[in-house]
C-alpha cells in the first residue's frame, strides 16, 4: 500500500465505505450531492471525505485510461482507433451523448459535491481541530473543488458555478460566464494557498500543496490570458520549489535514442513509472491508482501497449507529432544537415524515442516492426528475463494484426516494463499519472512572460532547463517575441506531448481552426519517405506538408474544426434535460 493512505488496511476500507456511499443514487444528478446527514461528525471523517474527493478524480477516463492519456489524441499530435467517441472529435461530428464528452461534467461535479459535503459541515468540527490542521482540510478541498471547475470551463465554458451543495429541489442552477469563474478561481487559490503546506511528497503529491496551487493558478491566468498574473504565480511555484521539486534527468536509457532495437529499450520508469512517481521529485500534483481500493485501476498498459506486448495498440502519435521533433543541432528536419530521409529517427531530439515508439526500435520488450515485411521480430525477454543470452524470433503480429497501430507509431509515456510481467500485461495497472510537473511550470512561466513581451533572461533559462534535460542544445540569444513564442510552442508540443493539454493549447492559442482543418498524417504501415513530402513549419511549429508528395507514403486522416462549434464540448443531453436553465453550447 502505497504513501498516500499511510495507514493501515482498516483505514482503506472507511474509504472505501466512504466512496460507497458517495457513488450512491445522488452521483446520478450530477448538480446534486448526498445527503450529509451528520457527516462529518468528526476530523477523522473529515479526513476520509478528502480522499474520496482525491480518489473520485481517478474516475476520468475513456476506454479504461484516464483521461490525461486521452486527450491528445484527438488532436493533430496523437490518433486513436478510428470510432465515434473519438473520431467524432476530430470531424466536427461530436453529438450530445459522446462518452467522452460527458464523463468530465459528471466525475467534475460529483468530486465537487464530495467536497461540499465536507465543506458545507466542517464548522461544527472546527473546535475539534488544531487551526492549522482545519485550515489546511478547508485548502485541499477547496484546492480539489477550483482544478474540477478550472477543467469544466475549458471544456464547456459556462457552466454552473456552485459554491455550496444542492438538493433536488434546487438543482436547476444557471451557467456563470466563464470570466467570472476564472476569477472566482484565482481569487480562492491566493485564499488558499499559504494554508497549504510547501510540499505533500510525503503523501506521494497526491495531496495538494503550496506550489501545486500557485501553480494551478498560474495555469488558470495563462489560459485566461492574464499573462502578468500567470507569471507572477509561476515564480511563486518556481521558488517555493526550491530544493523540493526539479526536472528528473533521464536515465541512462537515453543512450539508446536514435538506435535500433538492438541497442536497448528506451525508457521512462525513473519519471513516469512506478519508481519515478515515488522518487522523481518533478511531480508536484499527481492522481494515484491503488489496486488495495475497488475499482481505482486503470488499463492503459494493455490499450497503449503493441500487439507483441499483450497491448491493443489504441492509441499512438501522428507522422505530425514525428516530424516536428526536430535535429539534435536544434534545427527543423528540413533545413539542419544532421536530417537524413533514409534514416529519419537518428540525431533527431531524444524525446522522440524517450516518449514515442517508431519502426526498427525495441518497446515493450520486442523488435517493433509496423512493416508487413518484418515476419519475425526479436523478442528480448528471455534476456530481460537471465532466460538467455541472445533474443528469440516471433511472429511479427504487429505487422499483420488488423488492429495493429492506426498511426504506425505507439506512446512510450504510459508503460512501465514493470507493468509487463515476464511477456503480458495484466489488464490492470495502478501506475499514478501526473497531473502537474515541474517542466510543465517552467513552460507556463515562460510563455506568460513572453505573452506580455517580458523577454528577459529567465525566459531563456525556464525554456533551456526542459531543452538542457534532453541534452538539445539552448536557444539562440536576442530572439524577438515572436520568435520566442514559436519556440515556446515547440516545447510545449513535444515536451508536454500525451501529458493531455494540446487539445487545450490548439483553442487558447486560437490555431486549433488551422492546425484542425485539413488533414493529420499517418504512417500505419511503416513506409519509408522522401524529404519532398514537408516544405517547413509555421509559427506554432506545425509541419507544413506537400500534400500531392505525402501521400504517396503516408495514409491521413482529415479533420474538421468548426470555429463557431468545435471550441467547446456539448453540455450532456441527460444534464440539459435535468436543469432547464441550462443553454447548450452553439452548434450542438
Amino acid at each position: 500500500m502505497n504513501c498516500f493512505y499511510k495507514v493501515t488496511r482498516m483505514a482503506v476500507v472507511a474509504l472505501c465505505s466512504i466512496t460507497t456511499l458517495y457513488s450512491c443514487s445522488t452521483d446520478l444528478e450530477s448538480l446534486n450531492g448526498p445527503s450529509t446527514g451528520t457527516f462529518p461528525a468528526n476530523a477523522n471523517e473529515a479526513q476520509m471525505g478528502l480522499y474520496g474527493a482525491y480518489q473520485n478524480i481517478s474516475k476520468l477516463d475513456a476506454a479504461s485510461t484516464p483521461i490525461w492519456h486521452v486527450m491528445d489524441n484527438i488532436t493533430d499530435i496523437g490518433y486513436a482507433r478510428p470510432g465515434t467517441n473519438y473520431t467524432s472529435p476530430i470531424t466536427s461530428a461530436v453529438a450530445t451523448d459522446n462518452t467522452l464528452a460527458n464523463k468530465p461534467w459528471q466525475i467534475h461535479y460529483q468530486t465537487i459535491a464530495r467536497c461540499h459535503t465536507v465543506l458545507d459541515n466542517l464548522d461544527r468540527i472546527k473546535s475539534f481541530m488544531t487551526e492549522e490542521a482545519y485550515k489546511q482540510l478547508d485548502a485541499e478541498l477547496r484546492f480539489i473543488r477550483a482544478y474540477c471547475y478550472s477543467q469544466l470551463i475549458e471544456l464547456y465554458g459556462a457552466v454552473p458555478l456552485l459554491k455550496h451543495s444542492v438538493d433536488l429541489s434546487s438543482a436547476s442552477v444557471p451557467q456563470t460566464p466563464k470570466a467570472e469563474t476564472e476569477q472566482f478561481l484565482l481569487d480562492e487559490l491566493s485564499a488558499i494557498a499559504e494554508n497549504l503546506p510547501v510540499s505533500q511528497a510525503g503523501f506521494g503529491n497526491v495531496r495538494a500543496s503550496r506550489v501545486a496551487a500557485y501553480m494551478l493558478k498560474a495555469r488558470v491566468a495563462l489560459y485566461a490570458k492574464k499573462y502578468t498574473d500567470a507569471a507572477a504565480a509561476a515564480n511563486q511555484a518556481i521558488t517555493l520549489s526550491s530544493g523540493i521539486h526539479d526536472l528528473t534527468a533521464f536515465n541512462s536509457s537515453i543512450n539508446f535514442a536514435g538506435k535500433d532495437h538492438t541497442a536497448g529499450e528506451p525508457e521512462l520508469s525513473n519519471i513516469f513509472g512506478h519508481t519515478g512517481f515515488k522518487t522523481s521529485k518533478e511531480w508536484i500534483w499527481v492522481a494515484e491508482y491503488n489496486q488495495a481500493i475497488p475499482g481505482n485501476t486503470h488499463n492503459q498498459q494493455y490499450y497503449s501497449a503493441s500487439r507483441l506486448g499483450k497491448g491493443v495498440c489504441y492509441w499512438g502519435p501522428t507522422q505530425d507529432l514525428i516530424n516536428t521533433f526536430q535535429c539534435k543541432d536544434g534545427l527543423p528536419i528540413t533545413t539542419s544537415p544532421l536530417y537524413d530521409a533514409a534514416k529519419p529517427f537518428e540525431n533527431r531530439d531524444p524525446r522522440l524515442d524517450m516518449y514515442c515508439a517508431r519502426p526498427h526500435a525495441r518497446y515493450a520488450g520486442y523488435q517493433f516492426e509496423p512493416a508487413t515485411s518484418f515476419s519475425t521480430v526479436k523478442n528480448y525477454w528471455p534476456v530481460i528475463n537471465g532466460q538467455a543470452t541472445t533474443p528469440s524470433n516471433v511472429t511479427n503480429t504487429d505487422a499483420t494484426n488488423a488492429y495493429r497501430s492506426f498511426s504506425g507509431y505507439l506512446w512510450r509515456k504510459p508503460i512501465d516494463l514493470a507493468d509487463f510481467a515476464t511477456t503480458s500485461v495484466s489488464g490492470v495497472s495502478d501506475l499514478n499519472v501526473g497531473i502537474f510537473r515541474f517542466a510543465e511550470l517552467l513552460l507556463i512561466y515562460a510563455e506568460a512572460k513572453i505573452e506580455a513581451n517580458e523577454l528577459d533572461n529567465s525566459v531563456y533559462e525556464a525554456i533551456n532547463r526542459v531543452r538542457r534535460r534532453a541534452l538539445m542544445p539552448d536557444l539562440p540569444s536576442g530572439l524577438t517575441q515572436s520568435q520566442l513564442r514559436t519556440a515556446l510552442r515547440y516545447e510545449r508540443k513535444v515536451e508536454l506531448a500525451n501529458d493531455g493539454l494540446r487539445w487545450y493549447d490548439l483553442r487558447r492559442w486560437g490555431i486549433a481552426n488551422k492546425v484542425m482543418n485539413g488533414y493529420i498524417y499517418l504512417n500505419r504501415d511503416a513506409k519509408a519517405w522522401t524529404k519532398a513530402v514537408l516544405t517547413g513549419f509555421d509559427d506554432s511549429y506545425t509541419p507544413i506538408y506537400n500534400r500531392a508528395e505525402a501521400i504517396k507514403y503516408f495514409t491521413s486522416q482529415e479533420v474538421i474544426y468548426d470555429d463557431n462549434k468545435d471550441g467547446l464540448w456539448p453540455i450532456p443531453k441527460s444534464e440539459m434535460d435535468a436543469n432547464k436553465l441550462l443553454k447548450q453550447n452553439h452548434g450542438y
